[in-house]
């Protein structure tokens, strides 16, 4: 039977032609998604408007208005039908009969009904108190009667919505917000409801209000597939329970996971939540735009009165190479050119994620359609951008959701894909296998003043549940993804080890001290050997304590925490005889060795600065290779000051640190004096690097006094406040009186920052010790120092002496 056949049974024979053809309609196997919706509401408008017909004999200036879901043709299974008997006020009793000849068939088959009989002026005037009822009314359309009367109303209310947005639309983005806040998050519930939670069906028809505004538009692409996809399992829903329902339960998954021909449950949740994730980031882009067009509203008269009439140009301001701040959003900059810059995604979310601010669609939808792949395995550069994304504490969440909106994240890490919204049958977790991940990494951001290689911690806790995308035990597939993930990102074998030996070991300490007998010496001997050394015990202590707070509340308390500590104290006693060697013992290079006779012999600094490139994966050496890095080499006659004079003079330069070493050298025989090498490892912040003879000269003043360095930066800080935002946990500042028989070893971790070495160098110059070498390096955006000091004698500090100078120093970078 076709579709005009099953509308002419419903038209011959009354409300039971009706049903029995609407049964009909929902069990046709050949038709189902938006055909059947479509045919339903026909089927639906055919049967109405014969009822308006057979009771409006005679009756002029009436019509039947479908609005809402109805409205917009969406008929599921089980929907009700949102109606509107719309007249002209001259016929109220003749309207209220009609009323009841329309109303009262519907009830009788049992349909729920949301109906309302109101003048075009009461209609608008509902509207303009009811935000639901303005909204219902976006969506109406004409089923029968005065069609003049029915495109009047929608005139008169769509011109409403427009002249009132600036007001009505705060309205809905709050009401979005609660229901949120009361319905949670479809794309990460196991239970959830299609229509009310946070991405589903309310969330899509309101940024299609949005669009109606004519004030902002959401991002359409996909858009339209999410919301059918979802209409669909609603659809499905309906049909397996026989009830108007939008809460997709547990027990009924695999049912509707079966009508819609899916392989199972798993897979049905996976859909469901790749179309709310794609509703989400629309919605957020959208609210973004609708509250930057109401702040450009509100502002620009002000501005012009002001200006005499002037329009100010939007500012913009640099955050790293290529990458601008905008109008409180990321965009990239006029000069910047994705297609030769394949690191450009990761500099500009790790800017962005930094400063707290979102990425912009059309900067990310850029990067996405233009930017070449980056290089197997990546350079330092990516790699470290990768480490301050993920360091950067909550807003790392929204600003990695954006790049995997347009596709980015699966191109960096292919593997990813694997578990892209793949749901967690555990009611212990919140969050699909991805989110965890990331919020694994959110939480192992707390934890990079307690590690010594927090850019280890944060890349395993993003990978430490990998391997859930692969058949058999996760953390087995997972140390096999890590290794190549770890590898491809371009960490060296030591590192690639470490962690792989995390992920592997992810559960190891939490199930050992919650399952095990701690007093056994087997079982402490058994995590030692698995763990292997104290700074992958390390590691895995805050990697523990990061997955747990990620899963949920009922992963972690007190008493947890209490016997993962316990068992750690037990295995660190076990491990204790690791002690590395004397850094001071390593022997210089002939290239150091020269800088270090040259500049015993002139009484001055000499250095010497040296770019490392490679060629792209894949390809011959060419003439114009990739920069990987600059070598600066600095040889100084041992001087007090050495350490925050070159600090501060590569900080007025914008030059950032990522690796540095300080040791003093011993001359060959007959060389009188003694000399402090400086071997580090540069970057500018953005721009070209400074010539060495300027940086010479620079360090020359400040060694001798004549330049203020405190007073460049401070002038410099001043013309350019920080802006707000990641609030980064504290410095912390640690002694470590075994990890060396010849100093005192002071260990500072801290959030990097423009100006910091030279911080540091000065307040141990004023503490009145004396660096005989020094170990910084940058993690992302995480800086671990350590300072091997001694007395004016050259003897390590007292243990009272150094805890003083430790004290100080972190009172000096919290201030």
């Amino acid at each position: 039977m076709t579709g005009t056949d099953v509308q002419k049974e419903a038209e011959d024979s009354g409300p039971s032609g009706y049903a029995a053809a609407r049964l009909r309609l929902l069990t046709e196997e050949a038709r189902s998604g938006p055909p059947r919706r479509a045919a339903l509401a026909d089927l639906t408008d055919e049967w109405l408007g014969g009822l308006f017909a057979a009771g409006a004999e005679g009756l002029r200036g009436a019509s039947l208005v479908a609005v809402g879901g109805y409205g917009r043709g969406e008929l599921s299974p089980r929907s009700d039908l949102d109606l509107l008997l719309l007249h002209d006020g001259t016929d109220t009793k003749a309207v209220a009969a009609l009323a009841d000849r329309l109303w009262y068939p519907v009830w009788d088959l049992g349909l729920d009904l949301d109906h309302s009989v109101r003048t075009p002026a009461e209609a608008r005037k509902t509207a303009g108190e009811d935000l639901k009822v303005q909204l219902g009314l976006l969506d109406a359309r004409h089923i029968a009667g005065d069609l003049g009367l029915t495109a009047s109303l929608r005139t008169a209310v769509l011109a409403d919505w427009r002249n009132q947005a600036p007001k009505r639309l705060p309205e809905l983005q709050e009401l979005c917000a609660e229901r949120a806040e009361r319905q949670g998050e479809l794309q990460y519930l196991l239970e959830p409801d299609l229509k009310e939670a946070r991405g589903g069906l309310r969330d899509d028809t309101a940024l299609r209000a949005v669009a109606a505004s004519w004030l902002a538009d959401a991002p359409r692409e996909g858009l339209a597939d999410a919301r059918r996809r979802l209409l669909d399992v609603r659809d499905a829903l309906h049909l397996t329970t026989g009830r108007a329902t939008d809460r997709l339960a547990l027990q009924e998954q695999d049912q509707v996971a079966a009508e819609l021909g899916l392989l199972d449950a798993d897979t049905l949740l996976r859909q469901v939540y790749e179309a709310a994730r794609l509703v989400s980031y629309a919605s957020d882009v959208t609210w973004r735009e609708v509250g930057r067009v109401l702040r450009s509203r509100a502002v620009r008269p002000r501005l012009r009165a002001m200006l005499g009439g002037g329009k100010p140009a939007g500012e913009r301001s640099p955050l790293a190479e290529g990458v601008v701040e905008q109008d409180g959003e990321v965009v990239l900059a006029r000069a910047a050119r994705p297609e030769r810059d394949p690191v450009l995604p990761l500099r500009a979310a790790a800017a962005a994620a930094q400063a707290g601010l979102p990425l912009s669609l059309h900067a990310v939808r850029r990067l996405a359609a233009t930017v070449r792949p980056v290089p197997t395995p990546w350079p330092a550069e990516a790699r470290e951008q990768l480490v301050t994304l993920l360091g950067s504490g909550r807003p790392t969440i929204e600003v990695w959701e954006a790049l995997e909106a347009e596709g980015l994240i699966t191109r960096l890490l292919p593997d990813w894909e694997r578990v892209r919204c793949r749901p967690q049958r555990n009611a212990v977790h919140l969050w699909t296998v991805d989110r965890h991940l990331i919020e694994t990494a959110v939480q192992a951001s707390e934890f990079t003043r307690q590690v010594s290689r927090p850019d280890l911690l944060l890349v395993a806790a993003l990978l430490h549940d990998i391997g859930k995308g692969w058949p058999g035990d996760h953390s087995v597939a997972g140390e096999i993804i890590a290794k190549d993930v770890a590898a491809r990102i371009g960490f060296d074998r030591h590192d690639v080890a470490v962690i792989a030996t995390l992920v592997r070991h992810h559960l190891l300490l939490i199930d050992t001290a919650t399952r095990r007998d701690l007093e056994d010496p087997a079982t402490v001997r058994s995590v030692a050997e698995a763990v292997g050394s104290q700074g992958t015990l390390e590691l895995l202590h805050a990697l523990t304590e990061a997955d747990a707070l990620a899963t949920g509340p009922a992963a972690w308390s007190s008493w947890r925490g209490s016997l993962v500590a316990d068992l750690v104290k037990r295995v660190s006693a076990v491990l204790a005889g690791d002690a590395p060697d004397d850094p001071e013992e390593a022997a210089p290079t002939a290239e150091q060795e020269r800088l270090a006779l040259e500049a015993a012999a002139t009484g001055s600094p000499v250095l010497s600065l040296r770019a490392q490139t490679e060629p792209p994966a894949g390809q011959e050496p060419s003439g114009d290779p990739e920069p990987l890095g600059v070598e600066l080499l600095i040889a100084v006659p041992d001087q007090p000051g050495v350490l925050p004079a070159v600090a501060g003079v590569l900080a007025m330069h914008r030059l950032t640190v990522r690796t540095a070493e300080l040791r003093s050298l011993h001359l060959p025989d007959g060389v009188d004096g003694s000399v402090l090498l400086l071997d580090w490892r540069v970057a500018a912040e953005y721009g070209s690097l400074p010539q060495a003879a300027r940086l010479r000269s620079d360090l020359v003043r400040a060694l001798d006094g004549s330049l203020d360095i405190a007073g460049r930066l401070a002038e410099r800080d001043a013309a350019y406040p920080r802006r707000r935002g990641v609030v980064a946990p504290a410095a912390r500042v640690s002694v470590h009186p075994a990890a060396s028989r010849l100093a005192t070893v002071i260990e500072v971790r801290s959030q990097d920052a423009p100006g910091l070495l030279f911080r540091i160098g000065r307040a141990l110059e004023d503490a009145s010790v004396r660096v005989r070498s020094a170990h910084v390096s940058t993690l992302g955006a995480n800086a671990v120092d350590a300072f091997y000091v001694t007395g004016s004698e050259g003897a390590p500090l007292p243990e009272d002496e150094a805890a003083s100078v430790a004290r100080k120093l972190e009172e000096t970078l919290r201030g």
